[in-house]
């Protein structure tokens, strides 16, 4: 599924060009070949400042779903009544975190201006992404919840 460059205005098209060489620099995207392709644009923040989107709708129609969930807010303030002491952790770059597996990195491919890039960490859009960040919060916190 070929993906198409959509019209983008100067302010879009230098960042689009920040956006790359930053991902580029960290290692989270490389150069790609991928028969697929989302498209790539921007929207903007309430702060006017622009977001980066890849319209992963194609691909997440034919993703297989992890049923995985999130816990339920109401549910973690239940378990956190009468607690005293908090801990706040700074997940920086959160779903970046975690690497795509290797070889599929293609089916999350996207054009830009700059040319076809794929992740090589995991990206918002994508379906899963949000269950296997959750699965990744539970693996790690596992131990510390048991003892909770």
């Amino acid at each position: 599924m070929p993906g198409r460059l959509l019209p983008l205005n100067q302010k879009e098209i230098q960042e689009v060009h920040n956006f790359v060489q930053e991902h580029l620099k960290r290692g989270t995207i490389c150069e790609s070949w991928s028969p697929y392709a989302a498209n790539f644009f921007f929207v903007k923040k309430k702060d006017r400042k622009l977001r980066p989107v890849q319209d992963y709708r194609p691909i997440n129609k034919w993703t297989r779903r992890n049923q995985n969930v999130s816990p339920l807010i109401p549910q973690v303030i239940d378990r956190l009544r009468g607690c005293t002491l908090f801990t706040k952790v700074d997940v920086r770059w959160g779903y970046n975190n975690i690497q795509i597996k290797e070889g599929d990195e293609w089916k999350a491919a996207f054009l830009t201006p700059e040319g076809l890039f794929e992740p090589t960490v995991m990206f918002f859009g994508l379906t899963n992404s949000p269950a296997t960040f959750q699965m990744m919060m539970n693996t790690i916190f596992h131990t510390e919840v048991a003892q909770g």
